[in-house]
């Protein structure tokens, strides 16, 4: 199947409740790129398909003057009257939620999961100075890639499309969709800021410490309901052994009123940084390492300057 008389589906990676993501061929510049699918039932309600589909355009193009190392790149959109779609970069790597599969009791450790957090924040601290919230961060839209940079995927895509018609945004959700989901977000009241997107960094530096997100529920009501009211266990209460400044560092971007949060990704960045890996001067002079994406990340990306 050919998209747009140019983007060559090949394989399906993912399929989701907001639509597909495939494995695809740019056949005008000869390259594999990702293409995001918007599902058709997003474009189906007549009362807000219009003002839908113009968010998405304008989301689009704000997410595709993102460049940054941490963030991967939009190539193209294309809103036609059967097909909206995403291009978007082709990552060579594993997903944040595949590499806890691989890990001893399904924990990092310490440095390395910092500088996951890390490299998080600085593409984080990128997109909140250009206005852009993801609003949907978890293990599934982190990617490793065998270089051991950090992607966040997924910005300014269909999010906005779920926006226009609040029923879409919870069916058939499942517990993936709202494991990282700050109180805010799930209330679904107020304005959602960048500090929405500290308390998905919270769960997902919680999850890496202890080898289990703050609260495990089995059922998405449940996990729901925890998010808005209650206090999730401290890294230090699961006999891990995790300083006591990144512990409070943790339960502080897991704080269910925003105000109670650090304010920026720059500023959990530079709490993190005392954790990060040292660096190592060999790195731009010895031969390449055997491929691991497993490994730890010794090149954290830095933020964006407030």
């Amino acid at each position: 199947m050919v998209l747009c008389d140019r983007y060559e589906l090949d394989s399906l990676l993912g399929r989701g409740v907001m639509g597909q993501v495939w494995q695809a061929r740019d056949l005008s510049l000869d390259r594999p790129v990702a293409v995001k699918t918007v599902a058709a039932e997003l474009l189906a309600v007549p009362s807000s398909r219009e003002a839908a589909l113009a968010r998405f355009h304008r989301e689009a193009r704000a997410a595709a003057r993102l460049d940054h190392p941490n963030i991967t790149t939009v190539h193209d959109a294309s809103i036609t009257n059967d097909t909206c779609c995403l291009v978007m970069q082709l990552v060579d790597g594993s997903t944040l939620e595949h590499l806890f599969d691989q890990q001893d009791e399904g924990r990092f450790d310490v440095q390395t999961a910092v500088a996951v957090a890390a490299q998080l924040c600085s593409g984080l601290s990128a997109a909140h100075e250009a206005g852009l919230v993801h609003r949907d961060l978890k293990t599934q839209n982190v990617m490793i890639r065998r270089d051991g940079v950090v992607k966040i995927l997924d910005f300014g895509l269909v999010k906005s499309l779920a926006d226009a018609d609040p029923r879409l945004t919870m069916t058939g959700e499942g517990i993936g969709n709202i494991l990282c989901a700050s109180p805010e977000l799930l209330a679904g009241h107020g304005r959602i800021d960048g500090r929405s997107d500290l308390y998905a960094v919270g769960c997902l530096l919680h999850h890496m410490l202890t080898g289990a997100p703050p609260f495990d529920a089995s059922q998405p009501a449940r996990l729901a309901s925890c998010h808005l009211g209650e206090t999730p266990p401290r890294t230090r209460e699961t006999c891990v052994d995790v300083p006591d400044a990144l512990d409070a560092l943790v339960a502080a971007l897991l704080a269910k009123d925003p105000a109670d949060r650090p304010s920026t990704a720059t500023e959990v960045y530079a709490a993190l940084a005392p954790y990060l890996p040292a660096p190592d001067p060999t790195l731009a002079t010895r031969r390449a390492q055997p491929e691991d994406p497993r490994r730890p990340f010794l090149v954290p990306q830095g933020p964006t300057p407030l």
